[in-house]
């Protein structure tokens, strides 16, 4: 039992949907009742004077909730089958319990969107999809309930789904199911209805026991947030945290956050026991081989995979506090894992219409209302955006007078620009200028978009043989483009660079600024680098706007690439003449979401470049 996976989830929907009810139809029909709580919903229900058992009843445990018949506070219910366990939380539907949503759902692997078949979709049910895609839950569920009110009618749940889903291609919102329900009869929530015999897709209860969420954990990103410091005694001294992403095991070299001091995995502690690996969401006792100075507050990470480190990011923040709106002027206690410090709130740049996804001009934020805001922080964080690291990428404020939770913010990278890092400077009493003639206008008057095209792949995979005739091509059409090649680059530029890890890294990152200039001056700039990390791939694309970043993987296999060799640097790797050469003693991370993936095996160059030059023109 202790190893089923658990998955949370939420739900959501207008008032009077059902959710409530949905949530009591999934513990009654799953045989998670206890006799004392049957009998007491039975009592209740008898006092009301209702006919049929108010499963609702089961989780709307406040006295104003069951007089009014809706949710106002988030209830919490646990239950488990043979295949997973479960975590609910019922969250309110009513507008003026947004705060209360965001609480429940921020944890929440699913969520389940209800809909009133006879109402169907309206203003607050886009507002729920519209909340879950801003706090990134990967799976959703649209529950089209009250079917047996519209005798179980097929073509209006049809409609139902069609508008919801041609509204949910704005969203962030990959995994979307729909589902014909019955919650106070139990059609669709644990048995199959018989009342709708042309619905062949899976109950509520079936699709939370198999819907697949391993994928949505980060374990490539070892962020390990240190919560104390654990010495019993002289000869031990040993970090103790929740693991927040990533695995790690003993020999692994990490970096230790802010110091920047490095060392080696000793041991890793589980349950008291030593371990070979430990992942997300387990809690550890990690032991070092060399004595560095780690306190409370601080991070261990991988030595090539370290987050942003800043005092300033900015972020989307949902105000929770019913006593005072939020002000420019004066500081709060912001918290981050265990870490915590001082922070302005120094601009406020717009409000979000949640119901619209309308942007608006505003001067601060209400009870209930969410923003965009940059965040200035007195000690440096660490942090990831929100959309890679749920775990990393949020933070609360605190009222430092009252003690109180007054809001809670998830970290976004803003388009066209990449948040301070430690690795990405700004020299001191700069400021960016703002040029007269702006990228829209060269691409107006040139009648095609700049982008930045971002061939990676091992080396001898044929980026550079692709990328040359691919600027040919594009030149003859009449494009203004430029190729900046990985040997091309280090004579001037990156001249003073070597081969090292961090070296490479800065490779990158200078030329990802320079191609992001080169954007800004109307070009469609091709980039051909090996560049075998992904996190550092994806600082990159941060630079650019939604859409003006193409990454092509140039895919072909290790023994091609040795066979080829038309640098003679294979032979010098396997030789030992080259250390940390990626492919041989160096690792490749493939990219996960690459818009092309160009399999240059046996491949002529010109469908390669047909390919890609068809992608820019589309």
């Amino acid at each position: 039992m202790q190893e089923r996976e658990l998955l949370r989830f939420t739900t959501a929907g207008s008032v009077d949907d059902g959710k409530s009810t949905l949530i009591g139809r999934l513990l009654y029909d799953s045989k998670q009742i206890f006799q004392d709580q049957m009998e007491a919903l039975e009592r209740t229900t008898k006092l009301r004077g209702e006919e049929r058992v108010n499963l609702a009843l089961l989780t709307d445990g406040l006295r104003a909730e069951r007089e009014q018949g809706i949710t106002i506070d988030v209830a919490y219910r646990y239950f488990s089958t043979p295949k997973r366990k479960f975590i609910i939380a019922d969250t309110p539907g009513h507008e003026q319990y947004t705060r209360n949503m965001v609480t429940g759902a921020s944890t929440a692997n699913l969520a389940i969107i209800l809909i009133d078949a006879r109402n169907g979709v309206l203003t607050q049910s886009k507002r729920h999809g519209i909340i879950a895609s801003l706090l990134g839950i990967p799976h959703v569920v649209v529950a089209v309930n009250k079917m047996d009110l519209i005798e179980w009618s097929e073509e209006r749940f049809n409609e139902i789904v069609a508008e919801y889903t041609e509204f949910s291609r704005k969203l962030n919102i990959h995994d979307i199911q729909f589902m014909p329900v019955s919650a106070l009869l139990g059609d669709n929530i644990v048995e199959p209805s018989r009342n709708m015999d042309w619905y062949d897709g899976p109950t509520v209860l079936h699709h939370l026991e198999n819907v697949v969420i391993t994928a949505d954990r980060n374990l490539q990103d070892f962020r390990f947030p240190v919560q104390y410091v654990v010495r019993p005694h002289q000869d031990f001294r040993g970090f103790a945290g929740r693991i927040a992403s990533g695995t790690i095991s003993p020999g692994e070299e990490i970096v230790a956050l802010p110091s920047g001091m490095r060392s080696k995995v000793k041991e890793v502690r589980l349950n008291g026991d030593i371990s070979q690996e430990a992942f997300a969401g387990q809690s550890v006792v990690v032991t070092l081989e060399d004595e560095i100075d780690v306190s409370r507050g601080e991070m261990l990470v991988r030595t090539h995979n370290v987050p942003n480190m800043g005092t300033e990011f900015e972020a989307t923040l949902c105000w929770m506090d019913s006593t005072a709106d939020l002000d420019l002027t004066r500081h709060y206690t912001i918290q981050m894992g265990p870490r915590v410090s001082h922070a302005y709130v120094r601009t406020l740049a717009y409000k979000l219409d949640v119901n619209t996804l309308h942007r608006g001009e505003a001067g601060t934020l209400t009870l209930n209302e969410i923003g965009r805001i940059s965040v200035e922080t007195a000690q440096p964080f660490f942090f990831d955006p929100y959309e890679r690291n749920r775990e990393t990428g949020s933070f609360i404020l605190i009222d430092p007078g009252s003690n109180l939770t007054v809001a809670a913010g998830m970290i976004r990278f803003d388009s066209g620009k990449l948040e301070k890092r430690e690795a990405t400077p700004v020299s001191s009493n700069v400021v960016w200028e703002e040029l007269a003639v702006t990228r829209e206008m060269r691409e107006d008057r040139q009648g095609y978009r700049a982008r930045c095209l971002w061939l990676t792949g091992l080396s001898g995979s044929g980026k550079s043989t692709i990328a040359k005739e691919l600027e040919k091509r594009l030149f003859e059409e009449g494009k203004n483009v430029y190729l900046l090649d990985g040997d091309n680059v280090r004579h001037g530029l990156n001249g003073d660079l070597g081969f090292s890890p961090r070296d490479r890294d800065e490779n990158i990152r200078r030329v990802g600024h320079v191609a992001r200039l080169m954007y800004d001056a109307g070009f469609i700039v091709i980039c051909a680098f090996i560049s075998p990390v992904r996190e550092v791939r994806d600082a990159v694309r941060q630079l650019f706007p939604d859409g003006a970043f193409t990454e092509v993987y140039v895919k072909c296999d290790i023994k091609e690439c040795i066979q080829r060799d038309p640098k003679g640097l294979y032979a010098k790797a396997l030789s030992g003449e080259i250390k940390e050469f990626t492919g041989i003693s160096a690792p490749y991370e493939e990219p996960e979401n690459a818009e092309l993936i160009i399999a240059n095996q046996d491949r002529p160059v010109e469908e390669s470049v047909a390919e890609i030059t068809g992608f820019v023109n589309q």
